[in-house]
C-alpha cells in the first residue's frame, strides 16, 4: 500500500476558553509557547495563536486509552481529548504549572514507553500531560512492544 502524500502542514487545536486571559498567561507565559499571532474583533472577541513546537495527531484504540491512563495517571480516566506537550525536564514543570494555576492530576512516572509522564488540569477545561522523552526515538522504537503500522 503506497503511503498517502503529507497535504497537512500544521495542525491546530482550537479551545474556548471562558477565562481567556488566565488560559493565554498560562500556555503562553508560563508554560512558555510564544504567540504567533493575535486577533481581536473589539470587545470580548479575541484569540491568540500559540507556538507548540511539532504538532502530531495521536490515535490511541479505546484498550491503549486505558493503558495510558493506568500507567500515567494510575487508572483516573482522562477526557476523550487531552493535550500533551513534550518538556525538557517534565517534573520541574510540572511542579512550576502546578503553582500557576494548574491542578495535579497524577505526579510524574516513568512510562513503559521511556518517557516522564505527569497529568494536570489546566486552564480553559483542559486536561494536559507533559511529557520529557528519556531516550530517542529510534532507540525506543526498536524496543519489544514498539511497531509501526505500516
Amino acid at each position: 500500500m503506497e503511503q498517502p502524500q503529507n497535504r497537512v502542514r500544521q495542525l491546530r487545536v482550537v479551545v474556548e476558553a471562558e477565562d481567556y486571559e488566565e488560559a493565554v498567561r498560562f500556555f503562553r507565559d508560563v508554560l512558555g509557547m510564544p504567540e504567533q499571532a493575535a486577533f481581536a474583533e473589539g470587545d470580548d472577541d479575541r484569540v491568540a495563536i500559540l507556538e507548540a513546537g511539532i504538532a502530531t495527531l495521536e490515535i490511541a484504540s479505546p484498550a491503549h486509552k486505558r493503558a495510558i491512563d493506568r500507567v500515567e495517571a494510575d487508572g483516573q480516566v482522562s477526557q476523550r481529548i487531552r493535550l500533551a506537550f513534550e518538556v525538557d525536564d517534565a517534573a520541574a514543570t510540572t511542579a512550576e504549572l502546578a503553582q500557576e494555576g494548574g491542578s495535579v492530576v497524577a505526579e510524574p512516572v516513568e512510562t513503559p514507553w521511556r518517557s516522564l509522564n505527569s497529568r494536570l488540569d489546566a486552564p480553559a477545561g483542559l486536561q494536559i500531560t507533559l511529557f520529557q522523552e528519556l531516550e530517542p526515538l529510534d532507540e525506543r522504537s526498536s524496543r519489544e512492544g514498539f511497531a509501526t503500522e505500516h
